[in-house]
């Protein structure tokens, strides 16, 4: 990701620490910290002719991401996804994002085929640097899928929304 470096400056400061932060007046459900964002990505994705009307794709798109909850907008991190669909009911793949300090935060992804309306769920399997210990989960569905030429996407989230909190025991 280091040929993105330009976008990962232009991203908020703050990064995931909108992630790990408890709104005024919201109590932590035993640690958890709820949050809401937006994603938008874009990449290639090369494709595999199927037997049924839908060909099998491997994706590797990157986009920014920038929390929409407890801190307000401008909260963000650049995500990249690596996923295998298989042209019929599936979408498996990991996630990371980084912020503007290089921390990361790692995910899992399993969803239905890309497409408009469709739904994704993740779960946060660890991170770096000051995401160390983090877990959690979040969903969204895809808006909008713009195939811009052949091996070209263009991808918009609505509605993430997610949870997450420190592993027990995790040193701070």
């Amino acid at each position: 990701m280091t040929r993105q470096a330009p976008i990962r400056a232009a991203l908020a400061a703050s990064a995931l620490a909108g992630l790990v932060s408890v709104a005024p007046g919201q109590p932590a459900e035993e640690g958890w910290r709820p949050f809401t964002a937006t994603w938008t990505l874009s990449g290639q994705r090369d494709v595999l002719a199927t037997e049924g009307l839908r060909p099998a794709s491997i994706l590797h798109l990157s986009g920014p991401l920038t929390v929409t909850s407890r801190e307000g907008p401008g909260r963000g991190f650049l995500g990249e996804v690596i996923g295998f669909d298989d042209g019929g009911t599936l979408l498996v793949g990991r996630a990371v994002f980084e912020d503007e300090r290089g921390d990361k935060v790692f995910c899992t992804v399993k969803a239905q085929p890309i497409g408009s309306g469709r739904r994704v769920n993740a779960v946060i399997t660890g991170g770096t640097g000051r995401f160390a210990g983090l877990e959690g989960d979040f969903s969204f569905v895809w808006q909008y899928v713009v195939e811009q030429e052949s091996d070209q996407v263009s991808l918009r989230t609505a509605d993430v929304e997610g949870r997450t909190r420190l592993r027990s025991g995790t040193p701070r």
